[in-house]
């Protein structure tokens, strides 16, 4: 399934096994340049700095954004308010999944 998506979308694949299988099947060879992304991404070992993106608790942290920007445009907080507690916020639920997944 995850090789079809990356086939149909052209967006990079999400596991290493599904460009294995679109290579498998001849993909990269009969649409050329398709693999460009993928050589580019894996080229060179990963680092502590490139481990790739990784954003946890990235659903919670929306929902604070998102109530934090409802609250600038319906002129509950200012701007700097709204953002600031935004900030807070999303950095404590980083926090919390730091501790957790460390």
């Amino acid at each position: 399934m995850q090789a079809d998506w990356h086939q149909f979308t052209g967006y990079l694949p999400i596991t290493k096994a599904a460009a294995e299988l679109t290579r498998e099947q001849g993909f990269y060879a009969e649409n050329p340049g398709t693999d460009v992304a993928i050589k580019q991404m894996t080229g060179s070992a990963p680092t502590e700095n490139s481990k790739g993106i990784r954003l946890g608790n990235m659903v919670q942290i929306r929902d604070v954004i998102n109530g934090a920007l409802e609250k600038i445009f319906a002129g509950e907080v200012s701007a700097q308010e709204g953002l600031d507690e935004a900030a807070e916020r999303g950095n404590a639920l980083l926090e919390k999944f730091q501790s957790a997944n460390s």
